[in-house]
């Protein structure tokens, strides 16, 4: 379809990929392999030059800001007492993966074969494992769990903090194994991450997948584009309309439209485009073009209640901030080794446990941190003092994203419903007994933790889980909002076409009926890697 009068044609390509994030990246890298296709990559972010985005406690900055970041925020949440929380996601060159906490998780076996049962099939743990090793690049070479000659990097983490590995064998003493691995099937045990990072420096995405391979002549990447709406005809997509630099404009597809907006990103801009729940549309005065009521609905997230515990006879990052000689240390340790507390995820330590040992896997995942602070962006703690963050891997509450308006630079309506099953509040109150008594273990007793966040006084299932909502935050992973299945709710099917329409993918952590037990950076590049084996065998079977 030719672009109105008052927009630019940007052209017509083969595939019109929409957002140069975790899936888009990698998407665009396969798809344009193929010679004699013309992909198009869109991203409403810039290009990924900043140097906070290469140095690992760059997220410290990246995030929150707008050359970075989309800066959302929820909707206030009576889950946690009233309170809205920061939702960032990436807006530049590798979306989220330009500005995560880089943890390399797959989640567990048990995940993928869910999805398969829910009527999916070709997304059971055997049919994605060789997605996840074809990304794979791990420092220890490639065996039957994982890759050795893949883009995306996977290193140990350059450092180790002596309340950690007290933690550690805590974790032991209550019943926790030590893991060297999280990433085989069976994530349940404590240890340290492993990172996306080369040598002390962030990986991302654009690093792995789109800067090798910007040079290939069938493959255009345009940045500070962001779309307005899908143009339907009928029942197809032909193409996007999408503006850069404030100068309207238009992109035809002659195969397809592929989101990769993410589970933001990718609803908001089906609902745009006349795509989604009636009701929904009407409201903002949008005419229904293709009714799905499943559009946003479905949206799930891992929340984290942050537990603080205040130690002595040890150094934590608290102190070593809070010294001109400590700050001083650590940016030459950087300079000269690539390691030290300038190369840390914002967490290390990890650990996956059962909130009830009647479970059959784990549910609960930790991040440990050897600092704290009130609340992220906040400056840290005077006092030394170690972070243990627990979150619910498999909530059961559902949430929802919508549009405000028919304007596409209004950021949508996000309702993460947090805390709102019971369920959801009795494995919350359970992590935090948990915690305490991991803190209680022989291993820790030299450190004297003292229960800062929430407070040891607070007792009781209710008080427990009303605790959790005053110091629960998102662990940034939304997913679910375009959901894979044959439901009523559904968005997409198993091969990620959206429902009768012709024309248009969704490839991104929206496309999740249930959410993965773990970080979901990386099963967003897995759906990736698998959606451009599919799409690839589709255009060869209509050839």
């Amino acid at each position: 379809m030719a672009p109105g009068a008052d927009r630019q044609d940007a052209g017509t390509f083969d595939y019109v990929i929409v957002g140069a994030g975790s899936a888009g990246c990698c998407l665009a890298n396969r798809l344009s392999a193929d010679s004699d296709v013309s992909v198009l990559l869109l991203e409403a972010g810039g290009k990924d030059s900043w140097h906070w985005i290469h140095i690992p406690v760059g997220y410290l900055y990246t995030m929150n800001t707008p050359r970075t970041d989309w800066c959302f925020k929820t909707e206030p949440e009576t889950g946690l007492n009233g309170r809205a929380l920061a939702y960032p996601r990436g807006r530049v060159l590798g979306g989220s993966s330009s500005i995560n906490g880089m943890i390399y998780m797959r989640g567990q076996a048990r995940d993928y074969d869910t999805w398969r049962q829910l009527g999916n099939p070709g997304w059971s743990w055997s049919d994605v494992l060789p997605h996840f090793k074809r990304s794979e690049d791990h420092f220890q070479g490639g065996d039957d769990f994982h890759g050795g000659k893949g883009e995306w990097r996977v290193e140990e983490q350059r450092l180790s903090w002596e309340i950690l590995d007290a933690f550690r064998k805590a974790a032991a003493e209550t019943g926790i194994p030590p893991s060297e691995d999280f990433n085989r099937g069976d994530n349940e045990g404590c240890g340290y991450f492993h990172v996306n990072q080369r040598k002390g420096v962030r990986w991302s995405t654009a690093k792995a997948f789109l800067h090798p391979v910007a040079g290939r002549p069938n493959l255009t990447v345009l940045t500070h584009a962001q779309a307005e709406k899908l143009v339907v005809a009928g029942r197809r997509i032909t193409g996007i309309d999408f503006q850069q630099g404030g100068r309207p404009r238009h992109a035809a597809a002659r195969g397809e439209v592929i989101l990769t907006a993410g589970a933001v990103g990718s609803p908001q801009l089906l609902q745009l485009s006349g795509i989604g729940p009636a009701g929904v549309l009407q409201a903002q005065g949008i005419e229904v073009a293709h009714e799905l009521p499943g559009v946003g609905e479905n949206l799930q997230d891992h929340l984290q209640m942050r537990m603080i515990f205040k130690v002595q006879n040890t150094v934590t990052l608290n102190q070593r901030v809070h010294s001109l000689l400590g700050k001083a240390a650590m940016g030459l340790e950087y300079l000269l080794s690539r390691s030290g507390p300038l190369s840390m995820a914002p967490s290390q330590l990890g650990a996956f446990a059962k909130s009830d040992p009647a479970r059959e896997t784990p549910d609960l995942q930790y991040h440990v941190q050897p600092l704290s602070l009130d609340k992220f962006g906040d400056p840290l703690h005077d006092f030394p003092a170690f972070t243990a963050s627990v979150c619910n891997l498999r909530p059961e509450s559902r949430g929802s994203i919508h549009i405000r308006s028919a304007d596409f630079r209004d950021a949508p309506a996000i309702k993460p419903h947090y805390l709102t099953a019971p369920g959801d509040r009795t494995v919350a109150a359970s992590a935090i007994r948990l915690t305490r008594r991991i803190c209680a273990a022989p291993a820790l007793q030299p450190f004297q933790p003292e229960e800062y966040m929430p407070g040891a006084a607070i007792e009781g299932d209710e008080d427990l889980a009303r605790a959790a909502g005053d110091i629960g935050t998102t662990i940034f992973h939304p997913v679910g909002t375009c959901k894979m299945g044959s439901d009523g709710r559904a968005v997409v099917d198993p091969r990620l076409r959206v429902h009768g329409l012709h024309g248009l993918r969704v490839v991104d952590a929206s496309i999740m009926p249930t959410i993965t037990s773990g970080n979901t950076n990386s099963p967003t590049i897995m759906i990736a890697e698998k959606a451009a084996t599919m799409i690839r065998e589709d255009r060869r079977g209509a050839a």
